[in-house]
């Protein structure tokens, strides 16, 4: 079945909010090549001094430490994948969360239900931030830091105060 919204772009309801978070990322891949090779090259000379003092078990130990560090930045590598999107129109509140794997859960809230939910540390600032409505409480924007969850929440709830104030009729 197809509605308004799908035939004509005038009847689509325009975007009150809309937000594509992602975790920080450590490195790019070429920064992260980079470093590889420079700490192989450090491991590898360092081993070899100790293989030419007659140490060479030791040789081994140090390509070890170079392994964990490769499968650390892979499994920060994978964690990026994931992402947050929230999008607001007057008549809904959509969050869309995927998984580092790909798996998508997605809530759909009323925003005149919807209220955001603050847990505020006194020292550190936000912490976390939940919509909540209807007995439903989702967390959301976990990506980001206590001074961009704050800039976040308020573009969120300026959203939601004009989501309430309804759509603006134009004569």
């Amino acid at each position: 079945m197809t509605t308004g919204t799908d035939l004509d772009p005038e009847w689509a309801e325009p975007k009150l909010f809309s937000a594509l978070l992602k975790p920080h990322r450590a490195l790019s891949h070429k920064a992260f090549l980079v470093l590889m090779g420079f700490l192989g090259t450090i491991s590898f000379a360092a081993g070899l001094g100790f293989w030419m003092l007659g140490a060479w078990p030791v040789f081994g130990f140090f390509g070890l430490d170079l392994l964990a560090i490769y499968i650390a930045f892979k499994v920060v590598f994978a964690r990026g994948r994931a992402s947050e999107e929230i999008s607001m129109t007057i008549s809904e509140l959509r969050v869309r969360r995927t998984s580092p794997r790909g798996q998508v859960v997605e809530w759909v809230l009323n925003p005149l239900w919807v209220r955001l939910e603050k847990i505020v540390h006194a020292e550190f600032g936000i912490e976390h931030l939940y919509l909540v409505s209807s007995g439903r409480r989702v967390s959301i924007a976990s990506y980001l830091g206590a001074e961009e969850k704050a800039s976040f929440a308020n573009a969120l709830t300026a959203a939601l105060e004009a989501a309430r104030r309804g759509p603006v009729v134009q004569a």
